[in-house]
């Protein structure tokens, strides 16, 4: 077989090797089960391109996305290697003619979908085909620690057993725990031969910004970039196709892009990036994995992507030619709510949702840094670096001041609410805000209340949210959000350390006014998540839609007035007797955190109503003269469903009553039932 040297420029046209892909491409020639992290851009497709042009037989290569296979077969067909893919976008005679190149022996590389392994006849096309090498693209996809987490992937190491080939893995995102995870999943937890390149993209230029009339900053940034392509990732699928039109309306070339649209639109949209210059592609996530477009000048983030990893990735698509390239990130309070919302209503284990909100605090550490950028980037990745002078910071030095004092008063507020509260309600604690909330919980007799009067709301939230980035206070999701306190927190609560923050987000939130609407307060929203989280689990057992469990309304209901028992979630709107006694008891166990005590059915009928607290007083009065006045008499009692009729019929007169009780129990209990049914 021709030697990779030469085909490096024979096939691919390139001089030399990029570093760090010599020995990549060596180890995996050899037929060793290798894994590769490698940056975004730095050449990780060649890694095993090349090595199936060495190598006898097929290499089939598992990739994630139509999107990146149509590219690279594109790419390689160009170059004149042959090459195919078997995916669902396929046509007819574009399946055919990649089986017609397999069973004639000319195809060297063939591409798939991980679906597609869950085919049974894929191990034993494979075999027939003499596939002699598995490539693995995005590995980061079989770790559910990770942000692109694939089912379908977990089938790969079943093939590398059934085929007995070696395998080799290839992603440029991949921390600690996400790397355990590949080795397992993928090598049997048999450590494979492992590349970790630097991750360092020094031709990107990086940049974070406060939201503040976000659309008009995204326009702005374009609009200095005119000519050039570019793409911006937002949160929503109805923002990609706003914020499209209005990029229209200022005059550039700029469509749109989600999972939502017709497979055809998608490949249009796919096809004109990659032909035309100077094209804006306005997109959620499902846009660019894999994109091999070389000449992206920018990228832009209208909305806060969801972790360090994610936004890794997605501006590691700018700049793939090694040319200077730029990004901007755009982020606020509402991206953050939302973040942790997405986290905490997820069906995720506790670690796996605690491991999440982490990765976002490393992501909000970066937005709100006060030095080099690319050195806290770099440092998440374990790597150490000097200031770069290519982000904003280093361009332009924030503001820092001492704000140890502000730190301490929210640390404060935090210990004397017992670490159960969300910002919101820390904020009006501080600042002297007394609400119904901070009365009811005599939260306005605290030393801390009003403390804060010299900083605004915005200006507390601008704190709160460096103070998470600096990771003094995590989000607990075993109590819907609620701050709690961390250790490197402890020294400056005792006066041993001194915290820097930046004053200029911290002005910029005093100067906007705020206007974003939620559907309940920032201190209810976390348990708004933790509720929804809930009926989406049991509408999907169900198979129902969301609001045959419970709507919108009532959830938001149920996190504003936290029910304690039963019969105050038999008032809340929408909860019926038949929803209360099918799902009241699983949501009060979300509120309180502990189940209800179990009641007789028919006490359970006059939960909410009036006659649910005269039945109790009733039941205890009975209780305690079951034995008589002195405790020794012989033992008299009243069914469950003979003090549910006196609580529903209230009788008026001993008459009455004792005819419902009967003589006996009309002796033993009557004088104390009529003195409560009096009373009431």
């Amino acid at each position: 077989m021709p030697a990779a040297d030469d085909l490096l420029h024979s096939v691919f046209g390139f001089p030399g090797f990029r570093p760090g892909q010599e020995e990549i491409v060596a180890a995996v020639v050899e037929g060793r089960n290798t894994l590769a992290i490698m940056p975004t851009g730095g050449g990780k497709s060649l890694c095993y391109q090349l090595p199936a042009l060495c190598r006898e037989g097929v290499t089939v290569v598992i990739s994630p996305l139509i999107a990146l296979m149509r590219d690279q077969v594109r790419a390689l067909r160009e170059a004149g290697v042959e090459a195919g893919a078997l995916t669902s976008g396929n046509t007819e005679e574009e399946t055919e003619e990649v089986f017609r190149a397999l069973d004639e022996g000319r195809l060297k590389l063939l591409y798939m979908a991980p679906e597609r392994l869950a085919s049974g006849g894929t191990a034993t096309l494979l075999r027939r085909i003499n596939c002699n090498l598995i490539a693995v693209d995005e590995a980061h996809c079989v770790s559910q620690w990770g942000h692109d987490f694939r089912p379908d992937y977990l089938r790969i190491g079943e093939l590398r057993r059934a085929l007995d080939v070696p395998l080799a893995a290839f992603t440029a995102t991949a921390d600690a725990e996400t790397r355990a995870e590949i080795v397992n999943r993928l090598f049997d937890a048999v450590e494979p031969q492992t590349f970790l390149r630097g991750f360092d993209r020094p031709n990107i230029h990086l940049a974070f910004a406060v939201k503040d009339s976000p659309r008009k900053q995204i326009l702005t940034f374009a609009a200095s970039r005119k000519g050039q392509s570019g793409i911006v990732y937002c949160g929503t699928r109805s923002k990609t196709e706003s914020l499209a039109a209005a990029l229209r309306e200022a005059g550039h070339a700029a469509v749109h892009y989600h999972g939502g649209m017709e497979a055809d639109d998608r490949r249009h949209t796919e096809f004109r990036f990659q032909q035309e210059d100077g094209l804006i592609v306005v997109a959620t996530v499902a846009f660019g994995m894999g994109i091999d477009k070389p000449d992206i000048r920018w990228v832009a983030h209208a909305d806060l992507p969801k972790s360090i990893e994610a936004y890794y990735q997605e501006i590691g698509r700018a700049g793939r030619d090694g040319a200077p390239a730029e990004t901007l990130t755009l982020y606020g309070p509402d991206d953050i709510r939302l973040r942790r919302s997405q986290i905490d209503e997820g069906l995720a284990p506790p670690e796996r949702k605690a491991a999440d909100h982490a990765r976002l605090n490393a992501l909000l550490g970066l937005a709100e840094a006060q030095a080099c950028r690319r050195q806290v980037l770099l440092r998440y990745f374990g790597e150490e670096a000097d200031p770069c002078g290519n982000c904003d910071l280093c361009d332009s030095p924030p503001e820092i001041f001492d704000g140890t004092e502000a730190v301490r008063k929210a640390l404060s507020a935090i210990l004397r609410t017992g670490e159960s509260f969300g910002a919101g309600h820390l904020i009006d604690i501080l600042t002297g805000n007394a609400t119904d909330k901070v009365r009811q919980r005599h939260h306005d007799d605290l030393p801390t209340f009003g403390v804060g009067r010299d900083l605004s709301k915005g200006q507390w939230n601008a704190v709160f949210r460096q103070m998470m980035g600096r990771d003094l206070v995590r989000p607990d999701p075993e109590r819907h959000g609620a701050l709690r306190m961390t250790e490197p927190a402890r020294p400056v609560l005792r006066g041993e350390e001194t915290v820097t923050l930046r004053r200029d987000t911290i002005q910029k939130a005093a100067s906007r006014a705020n206007v974003i609407k939620t559907l309940v307060s920032e201190e209810d929203a976390p348990l708004l998540s933790a509720l929804k989280a809930k009926r989406r689990a049991l509408a999907e057992a169900a198979r129902v839609p969301a609001y045959v469990i419970f709507p919108d309304r009532t959830l938001i209901e149920m996190a504003e007035t936290r029910p304690q028992s039963l019969d105050e979630m038999a008032r809340i709107t929408g909860v019926g007797a038949k929803k209360l006694e099918r799902y009241g008891a699983t949501f009060l166990e979300v509120i309180t955190g502990a189940l209800p005590e179990a009641q007789h059915p028919a006490r359970r009928k006059l939960a909410g109503r009036a006659g649910g607290d005269l039945y109790d007083r009733l039941n205890a009065a009975q209780i305690d003269l079951a034995r008589g006045m002195d405790g020794t008499e012989k033992p008299l009692s009243c069914s469950s469903a003979l003090i549910a009729k006196i609580a529903e019929l209230r009788p008026r007169d001993p008459d009455t009553l004792a005819r419902l009780l009967g003589d006996r129990r009309a002796d033993r209990f009557g004088a104390a039932f009529m003195d409560i049914l009096q009373e009431e």
